[in-house]
């Protein structure tokens, strides 16, 4: 039994730390604990590296031997770059520009209470597209988002970029607040199993967005891992120490 090969996969946000904050010490204590029982530790986010860095720092991330930034797209070994998988080259750059040109002429074109700048950023692994812009205020993301839920803004964006760009097989997901993230099908959090399947004998995921339409639920549901449905933090280090440390 103990020569089985396990890794336990993060995601962070709602489930190492509390949302968009900084992880506390009774986790990096749990996982540290978890290494010293044999287990290997491993993140994946749809955040960048500077993100998550930010919330579970470099050190942590150094330690660990796989990590995992925009689900997979930019793969970290032991805290050093081993791989990058960018959009760009996926679509190339002529579809690239269709889907750009698109969103930029819709969010010209929608009428909603306030705008301000940053309506799409270019990533790695994606493109992220808000119709409010990303650098408004703590208060304007909320009013954005209590507006959003009724008048469904990004979910009729959604079935509108759906319609345009059928044949190019992507996918469009809505998170966070304020945002939505377009990426080719299959660049979910699951895309980061490939490279740990030939290594390990079980990889356990932990999620709190595990439900149909949230960003762990793919990877969740995957036959490759054995997937944990948490709802904080506290959950995560109660089912560790059930499950691993005992």
């Amino acid at each position: 039994e103990s020569q089985k090969k396990i890794i336990c996969l993060f995601d962070v946000d709602g489930t190492l730390t509390p949302a968009r904050k900084q992880m506390e010490q009774p986790m990096a204590d749990c996982l540290d604990k978890l290494k010293e029982a044999g287990v290997s530790v491993g993140v994946v986010s749809g955040s960048d590296y500077k993100k998550i860095a930010e919330q579970i720092s470099v050190e942590v991330i150094n330690h660990m031997e796989h990590s995992f930034f925009e689900n997979g797209c930019v793969y970290f070994q032991n805290g050093k770059i081993h791989e990058e998988t960018s959009i760009r080259t996926k679509l190339g750059e002529d579809k690239l520009k269709n889907i750009i040109n698109f969103c930029l002429k819709y969010i010209a074109d929608l009428d909603i209470p306030i705008k301000r700048g940053t309506f799409i950023e270019y990533r790695t692994g994606l493109i992220n597209v808000s119709p409010i812009g990303r650098n408004c205020s703590y208060d304007e993301r909320t009013d954005f988002f209590n507006y959003d839920k009724e008048q469904n803004i990004r979910t009729d964006m959604v079935k509108a970029l759906q319609k345009e760009f059928e044949e190019y097989n992507l996918t469009f997901s809505i998170g966070g607040q304020i945002s939505m993230d377009i990426f080719p099908q299959g660049w979910d959090k699951r895309f980061c199993l490939q490279y740990l399947t030939e290594i390990y004998d079980e990889i356990h995921f932990f999620g709190d967005r595990t439900e149909a339409g949230g960003n762990d639920h793919e990877i969740y549901e995957d036959d490759r891992t054995v997937g944990h449905s948490v709802k904080d933090p506290e959950e995560t280090i109660q089912q560790l120490t059930e499950i691993f440390l005992k």
